[in-house]
């Protein structure tokens, strides 16, 4: 028998341990992914039941099965001309999606090459029997160059990375990523699911700004976060595509999403290149700024603000100040992030007023970075 009672009490006398909070309905909410505050857009709501009621609540089984619905290829066909990719494949989740295109080309001799604050479902996509597992310093390709320059005999790499880090708010150089993987031959994987609606041409990921070739990128984000629904995508080419069908097990046997959520995906995908939606973006991105400065941080591009902590007390007790002024926060304990923190998101639902009560709720000097 496994002894869980033993390995419970030791990660709460660590602080380590995990619990689910209640709250109220009446709470600040910056905890929440809900970036563009699609999540109660009545049309988006309408859109999904009308894909219900055209192909039914469930999927039945998976795509290879019964699951195959039009919606699903429609879809693809439009994320993959928004994202200039020949093509496009939906998977179940952002975590399937990228622990399943890892793992299809986890192949023996392939060399995985990691920022090491990669999200943790590439990691879980690593087979560790057959894939070496290489890792630079967080954005620091000088190093990654150097790892790439050691490896140079291997055919099969795989240079992995975010493009906007949801943990710390930051974002990858994919210029700098694209030319040191055409460089030394490898594929490059770019996960977008914090990009994804926010960044980028018409919103659909920081990738969109750049010119990839993709023969050799491979695309990935969610549905999940700023489009409010449940899912996931991959843009690459045709022959990736193909691949990914033959080998990834996430894709092959999982049953197909609903048609709801494709419904509400696929409506608010085509929100993104709206102008009031774009108007929504830039000024979430300028509200982030406007609390960085009133919290006497650095600006950034992007509308993730992590707070840091020394260690897991201080963490919190300043989650515990922010639920007792009604604010949802969540405390991130290692080893989700390599450093205790609180991830502040802000979305298109909160004004000054939100902040001001953010920044008043805890007296940041005090004990947070």
């Amino acid at each position: 028998m496994f002894d869980t009672d033993s390995y419970i009490n030791n990660l709460k006398a660590k602080n380590l341990y995990r619990s689910l909070r209640k709250y109220e309905n009446d709470c600040l909410d910056f905890s929440s992914n809900d970036y563009l505050n699609l999540s109660r857009n009545e049309k988006s709501m309408a859109a999904g039941y009308e894909a219900a009621k055209l192909y039914g609540s469930g999927s039945t089984g998976s795509r290879l099965l019964s699951g195959n619905k039009e919606i699903f290829e429609q879809f693809e066909e439009q994320i993959a001309l928004d994202k200039k990719f020949e093509s496009a494949l939906i998977f179940n989740s952002g975590f399937v999606a990228n622990a399943s295109v890892i793992s299809a080309f986890s192949v023996p001799d392939s060399v995985m090459i990691f920022d090491k604050l990669n999200h943790a479902s590439m990691y879980c996509g690593i087979n560790l029997n057959k894939t070496k597992l290489l890792r630079y310093k967080h954005l620091n390709y000088s190093e990654l160059e150097s790892i790439l320059q050691k490896t140079g005999e291997c055919k099969n790499k795989i240079i992995a990375s975010e493009t906007v880090f949801g943990m710390d708010g930051d974002v990858a150089d994919v210029k700098k990523l694209t030319f040191l993987a055409q460089k030394y031959g490898a594929l490059l994987f770019l996960d977008e699911a914090h990009a994804t609606g926010l960044y980028g041409e018409n919103g659909y990921g920081l990738s969109t700004n750049f010119d990839l070739d993709y023969s050799s990128t491979i695309v990935a984000g969610t549905f999940s976060k700023a489009l409010a629904s449940s899912g996931a995508y991959v843009a690459c080419s045709k022959k990736i595509k193909e691949y990914l069908i033959q080998l990834s097990k996430g894709f092959i046997y999982s049953t197909a999403l609903s048609p709801f959520c494709i419904g509400v995906a696929k409506y608010n995908w085509n929100l993104l290149k709206t102008g009031e939606v774009k108007i929504l973006g830039k000024r979430v991105i300028e509200l982030a700024n406007v609390l960085r400065r009133k919290m006497g941080k650095p600006e950034s591009e992007t509308n993730i603000i992590p707070i840091i902590f020394e260690n897991t007390e201080e963490m919190l007790r300043a989650s515990n100040v922010f639920f007792e002024n009604k604010i949802i926060v969540f405390p991130i304990r290692p080893p989700t992030s390599p450093t205790p923190r609180i991830r502040l998101a802000v979305n298109a639902s909160h004004d000054e007023k939100d902040l001001d009560r953010v920044v008043n709720a805890v007296n940041f000097t005090n004990f947070c970075n």
